[in-house]
């Protein structure tokens, strides 16, 4: 089978259409130019990452512990302590920001992020319920991920009649956000201070002591979801012209927009429990990818997810490196993202 390449125009940004037999392919160069350009970012941020901290390294030296010739102590640093780090940052990130990104077109509401509508308020309960319980830390990540799954269960089920309303399940999303909020709060209040102490650093949200386990779960979650996520894209896409029109174009409505939601709450799930809550992610990335790309498709939707392995990187060497005291990434996610997130719902009250 070969594949034949043309440019579409038109006044169009270039389009390259792949055809492969029967299936064709369009593929933005210019959006695809972008991703791997946040590619390339994130990957120079992760080297200069492990040359920066109490012990600096120089490059040479980091290289060197990367390819097993570099002195113990290098490969210690860089093996054990930076590099599960930064691989946890820049694989969080975009398990967050395609999470947004796939939520925000299925409910067509540029104000919608899953730590807005309650799937990581399910993650933290459980996970805050477990530590003040004094259960075993090595099982924190799996616990969190089955509250995250059990929010989206019953924010799906509350939203049911019939067929799932986009303007409803943000309603329950944010009722059910606001119940469990309350209820990590009973837990906090309720236990002691050191319990506390570690319940409050675990909802910062942070990728401090990630694991190489936990890191291989990351990356193949973030394989597996993100091709979903890009197959999806087609069906997000017909979704925007309106129930209705969708249904007569003949697309499987309702089992297009469930499964959308597994691979969203999937996507947030294994972010969530990996590095805890971390805030506005989310919500902004996929906004900065429209913007600099156009209405979200196949390639935006991967130029959103670098995106979002640049923010939650970049941030983390911030709250690290360049503040008087060490920060964690939530912190630093959400001073961005807070006032970002103002800016939004005033332009939105302004078009209102």
């Amino acid at each position: 089978m070969t594949a034949v390449l043309s440019s579409v125009s038109g006044g169009r940004p270039s389009v390259r259409l792949m055809r492969s037999g029967g299936v064709s392919v369009r593929i933005n160069t210019r959006i695809l130019g972008m991703a791997t350009l946040g590619f390339v970012v994130t990957v120079l941020l992760g080297a200069w990452g492990l040359t920066l901290g109490s012990y600096a390294l120089p490059l040479a030296e980091v290289v060197g512990a990367l390819v097993g010739v570099g002195s113990e102590d290098a490969r210690f640093i860089v093996m054990d302590l930076r590099l599960p780090r930064i691989l946890a940052a820049a694989l969080v990130g975009p398990l967050l920001a395609m999470s947004g990104a796939l939520f925000q077109g299925l409910v067509r509401n540029p104000l919608v992020s899953p730590d807005i509508i309650g799937i990581n308020a399910g993650a933290s309960t459980a996970a805050v319920l477990w530590i003040v319980t004094r259960q075993p830390p090595s099982l924190l990540p799996a616990v969190a991920f089955a509250g995250a799954l059990a929010a989206a269960a019953a924010i799906y089920l509350l939203s049911w009649r019939g067929r799932i309303s986009g303007p409803r399940l943000v309603l329950v999303g944010i009722g059910v956000n606001a119940l469990l909020s309350a209820g990590i709060t009973l837990l906090i209040v309720r236990s002691n201070i050191f319990d506390t102490a570690r319940a409050y650093q675990w909802l910062a949200g942070s990728v401090y002591g990630t694991n190489w386990q936990e890191i291989r779960v990351l990356a193949i979650a973030l394989g597996m979801l993100a091709i979903l996520g890009v197959i999806g894209m087609w069906y997000l896409r017909v979704m925007q012209i309106g129930d209705a029109a969708a249904q007569s174009a003949g697309l499987p409505l309702e089992r297009a927009r469930l499964g959308l939601i597994v691979v969203a709450c999937g996507m947030s799930a294994f972010a969530v429990a990996a590095a805890g809550p971390i805030g506005f992610v989310a919500l902004v990335v996929p906004h900065l990818a429209r913007m600099l790309a156009g209405p979200m498709s196949g390639t935006v939707f991967m130029l959103t997810g670098f995106l979002g392995s640049v923010l939650v990187l970049g941030s983390d060497m911030v709250g690290q490196h360049a503040l008087p005291v060490g920060m964690p990434v939530g912190v630093v996610t959400a001073v961005v993202g807070a006032p970002y997130f103002l800016f939004l719902l005033y332009r939105t009250n302004i078009r209102l």
